[in-house]
């Protein structure tokens, strides 16, 4: 079952979170959206990406990114700082021969102004890395895994999961998961450069994307308990 909150509800809940002990907080879950529905894809709103092609593939949302488009990616109806995202994602066979090395899905949080934190996966390289992007393009590099036997190729399905929970003011602790393990941690001690509050999924390569397919399902957002 999808629960249901208006979006300045969920901002407001999720901002105003304080928490003595971040690190050890338990989630709970305050949205959830299957992506089966035209519906329940309609909530998912674009939030960057030149051309990005999205629709309905097999009850989840299926995105092929355009041309001139190094990346896509769309984001939830919640808003707040102190979150947790999942999804369910996987890299399409449709995707060229050509793209699949590149290619990453990710999760993203405390997204806006083209800043975010990111969990990108690469199915076909079996990689992970969590990331800080800032405003102007800059890629920080907070966790690179390589050859991680969590990663899942082509067709197959990723069960991405990213916290980014504030420990103190300034400081943020980020957790990165593929399905039940934890496959990368890092303290960002300039948490502050990320203003944005926009929680979402995404995919592409840095070097263009065109023609790269994914399809998304399963999407849950949480927030540390106690709030």
């Amino acid at each position: 079952m999808k629960l249901r909150l208006p979006a300045v509800s969920m901002a407001v809940l999720a901002t105003g979170l304080i928490l003595a002990s971040s690190a050890s907080a338990a989630m709970i879950g305050i949205y959830r959206n299957g992506l089966g529905s035209l519906a329940q894809r309609s909530e998912m709103v674009k939030l960057s990406g030149r051309d990005c092609e999205r629709s309905g593939f097999n009850e989840a949302l299926r995105i092929v990114v355009g041309k001139r488009t190094k990346e896509c990616s769309f984001r939830t109806p919640v808003l707040g700082r102190d979150l947790e995202i999942a999804a369910t994602e996987r890299l399409l066979s449709g995707t060229p021969k050509k793209l699949r090395h590149g290619t990453f899905l990710g999760v993203q949080l405390r997204a806006g102004g083209g800043a975010r934190y990111q969990l990108a996966v690469y199915p076909f390289q079996r990689k992970v890395q969590l990331r800080k992007i800032l405003d102007d393009g800059t890629v920080k590099y907070l966790a690179i895994v390589k050859n991680e036997a969590a990663v899942r190729g082509i067709d197959q399905a990723n069960k991405l999961r990213l916290s980014a929970i504030n420990a103190e003011p300034g400081l943020c602790r980020l957790r990165a998961y593929l399905g039940r393990k934890q496959v990368a941690e890092a303290i960002d001690a300039r948490a502050g450069e990320l203003d944005g509050r926009a929680s979402g999924v995404s995919i592409g390569s840095s070097k263009g994307a065109n023609g790269a397919a994914a399809s998304i399902d399963d999407i849950v957002v949480r927030v540390p308990n106690p709030f």
